[in-house]
């Protein structure tokens, strides 16, 4: 092959080849540079703008010594295993963590895992960021390489021993990634063109230009990347992180473009956003005025369930009352459907409208709600194990898409907090600080807060597998696992119509009812025994407490326990 870069801030461009530079002429199409030698898989090479130093190549596939270093060419071949088309009316998804997921923190080592996941009843396993980014560990939303995969983990050639491994089991990979911002450590972008722009900002830094001038190219870079980890190393299906940070003007934003180019190949992929805007464009069909995604998370249900389960009313935990809340979203997806938010101090959301519920992603956990915690406690570390199995049955029994993040199915006892490896200590020191800062609006003592730059504080992230066979890691995961099979099984619980969720909320009682069809799901919360309205000549089916019991209609619940009743 030879080479070509995008690099219209340069007059001149060369790339550096086994140490000889060799010029690049400028094409046709506005910023283009082409040329140089042919050269084969395996060879290391970089651009330099102007004379200026070496540069990875922003389209790499490959960078073997890091972000810093240069870039590898790559052949690419065609996925070598078929897709596993994902049904969201039937998926069950696990979020997972490669560099904390196995002992070794590869590719390799979580295929080892792989067996477990296909016998807990998971579908599709969700990747965090696997694109590179700076050190050897890290949460990889400081990527700064689009289209590489992060050498630590195993590389390109790693991923796709991954995605094949998952597909011969019949498991789904979904891959996160991340749009809205890069890293500061090795982004050198803003070097070769406008890729970011001053007009907007994010929480991260500037925002992706999405529509001033030369955005189209920004746009495809994004757009092409996206399709590269689908065709290239045949992923079926985007988690899109953040996208209410994709801030675009234009008259089609970059997730209708996204929806529309992943619909024209030849192997299907879901998209799933995570947005905060509760604004169900995001995955109406495009012809009924929306971008065409296929599901959103769903923070709603898990503030509700958050608050219900642990009281905790801090930050944005305060615009949510609990029980009720989660009877609200259960019956409407989205909570702030347009009503007032003090939280924001103003009105937040729309009405889901007739939205599937296939259409959301219902968790008790995921990365962002441990791991932005002081010290990255889990939900069973806060409520204790009797509530975290209620959260269990109220998760896997809801019409949303459910998904676990690793561990959850256990209660493992390892936390996830926040954690980095910046080579640069300028901005290490920068990342402590601002989680200080963050973390202070919910009112958590800085001495409690884990050091992300401590080695330890990923070590202790680590999953630790000698727990399934122990209780009460064994108990728990039994009861994932019944769940599970129990959804399979049953077609009401399977149901995503939302119209036929009928919920109700004793809040001074702690008392959830949830009736699907035949299926009714009871939910005691509070520390006293209860008893609801519920039986209506449905069986018991499954309990997390042996003491449950039905008479005369009516269901006896000991404290902080759930059921599952159906005909």
């Amino acid at each position: 092959m030879s080479f070509e870069v995008w690099a219209p801030r340069a007059d001149r461009v060369e790339v550096v080849v086994g140490g000889e530079r060799h010029g690049l002429h400028r094409a046709k199409e506005r910023g283009w540079f082409r040329g140089g030698p042919e050269v084969a898989a395996g060879t290391d090479y970089a651009f330099r703008l102007d004379g200026g130093p070496e540069r990875p190549d922003p389209r790499s596939r490959h960078q073997p010594a890091g972000v810093h270093g240069p870039s590898r060419v790559v052949h690419v071949d065609a996925p070598t295993t078929e897709p596993v088309p994902i049904d969201l009316a039937t998926a069950v998804i696990e979020e997972i963590h490669v560099g904390s997921f196995s002992a070794e923190g590869t590719f390799d080592g979580a295929i080892e895992h792989l067996d477990h996941l296909v016998d807990l009843g998971v579908t599709a396993v969700e990747l965090m960021p696997v694109h590179a980014f700076p050190g050897d560990h890290g949460w990889g939303y400081d990527g700064v390489d689009l289209w590489a995969v992060h050498e630590p983990y195993g590389g390109p050639a790693g991923l796709r021993r991954f995605v094949d491994a998952a597909h011969r089991r019949g498991l789904a990979v979904i891959l996160d990634v991340v749009h809205n911002h890069l890293g500061p450590d090795g982004n050198h972008l803003a070097e070769f063109g406008p890729y970011f722009t001053d007009r907007f900002s994010t929480p991260w830094g500037d925002a992706v230009n999405l529509d001033a001038g030369g955005s189209d190219e920004v746009r495809e870079f994004l757009v092409g990347s996206a399709l590269a980890w689908i065709t290239e190393h045949g992923v079926d299906g985007l988690r899109l992180d953040a996208v209410h940070a994709l801030l675009d003007t234009s008259a089609v934003h970059l997730l209708e473009e996204l929806a529309i180019r992943v619909g024209e190949l030849d192997r299907p992929a879901v998209l799933i956003a995570e947005s905060d805007l509760n604004d169900p464009r995001l995955v109406r069909r495009r012809e009924h005025g929306g971008y065409g995604l296929d599901a959103q998370w769903s923070d709603d249900f898990h503030h509700a369930l958050h608050v219900a389960l642990t009281g905790e009313r801090t930050a944005y935990y305060g615009d949510f009352t609990g029980l009720a809340d989660v009877a609200t979203a259960l019956q409407q997806g989205f909570v702030y459907d347009g009503r007032y938010s003090a939280h924001r101090d103003r009105r937040h959301g729309r009405p889901l409208g007739e939205v599937s519920g296939h259409r959301l992603l219902g968790y008790a956990q995921n990365h962002d709600q441990i791991g932005n915690r002081a010290r990255g406690d889990r939900l069973v570390h806060q409520s204790g194990d009797r509530l975290a199995r209620v959260a269990a049955v109220i998760t896997l029994t809801s019409p949303l898409v459910p998904m676990l993040f690793q561990g959850e199915e256990w209660a493992a006892s390892t936390p996830f907090p926040y954690f980095t490896d910046h080579q640069d200590p300028a901005l290490a020191a920068a990342v402590r600080l601002g989680r200080r800062q963050e973390w202070a609006a919910f009112g958590w003592d800085p001495d409690e807060i884990a050091d992300p730059q401590d080695p330890a504080t990923f070590a202790s992230a680590k999953l630790r597998w000698d727990e399934l066979t122990a209780e009460p890691h064994a108990g728990m995961l039994d009861l994932h696992r019944r769940l599970l099979a129990l959804r399979r099984s049953n077609a009401d619980l399977r149901d995503g119509r939302l119209d036929r969720v009928a919920a109700s909320a004793d809040e001074d009682a702690g008392t959830l009812v949830v009736e699907r069809g035949d299926v009714a799901v009871v939910a005691n919360c509070s520390s006293e025994p209860a008893t609801v309205d519920a039986h209506g000549g449905r069986d018991l089916l499954l309990v997390t407490d042996d003491d449950i019991t039905t008479a005369g209609g009516r269901v006896t619940m000991p404290p902080a326990s759930a059921a599952v009743l159906g005909r």
